[in-house]
């Protein structure tokens, strides 16, 4: 599966990423910001997390900046089930070098629309306390804060941390801007 934005091209990761991959993801503040379990860091972890089986519907993608000398890695997004009651969860992370470019946003609300195509009816999401840009990103995709805050541990800080959370009603109509944001295509 594919998607292709604006800027981007949201695809799965191909073997000749290995190296991009491994070196981005060593990125301390990515590991830092994931919700849940660690990123892989070594080439064995990034080859195993690639190779394991993925359900097709909560599709994983790398985002890839469509440039004239080549495709640039720019960040990873997926949607995965939630721990806590098993709902259909966003994550996202963008590398160093291309942050603050609004590439975020942009594959996120790619994403957005493409869980409503997969019959989805509804998105969370969350982030720690102390990354408060990621709601913009995250109300600019259609998301809207519960005003609920809770707390989820962190493997990668190895304790306890503050999140908020955020909900996508992906059951009423896409605001036009989503609509026209990405292309779906399949592969």
């Amino acid at each position: 599966m594919f998607i292709r934005t604006e800027r981007l091209f949201l695809r799965p990761a191909w073997p000749e990423d290995l190296d991009d991959l491994v070196e981005v993801l060593r990125e301390e503040d990515i590991q830092r910001n994931v919700g849940v379990a660690p990123l892989p860091r070594t080439a064995g972890e990034v080859r195993a997390f690639l190779d394991r089986p993925r359900d097709p519907r909560l599709p994983h993608f790398f985002m890839y900046l469509r440039a004239p000398g080549g495709p640039q890695l720019v960040g990873g997004i997926g949607l995965g089930r939630e721990h806590g009651d098993g709902e259909v969860e966003v994550g996202y992370w963008i590398a160093r070098a291309h942050r603050g470019r609004g590439f975020a946003g942009e594959a996120l609300r790619a994403v957005v629309s493409h869980a409503r195509a997969l019959g989805h009816g509804r998105l969370v999401a969350s982030h720690f306390s102390d990354s408060p840009a990621t709601h913009c990103v995250l109300e600019s995709a259609g998301f809207r804060d519960t005003g609920k805050v809770r707390s989820r541990y962190s493997v990668t800080r190895a304790m306890e941390y503050a999140v908020r959370l955020y909900v996508a009603d992906l059951e009423r109509r896409a605001s036009p801007r989503m609509d026209t944001m990405s292309q779906s295509t399949a592969a």
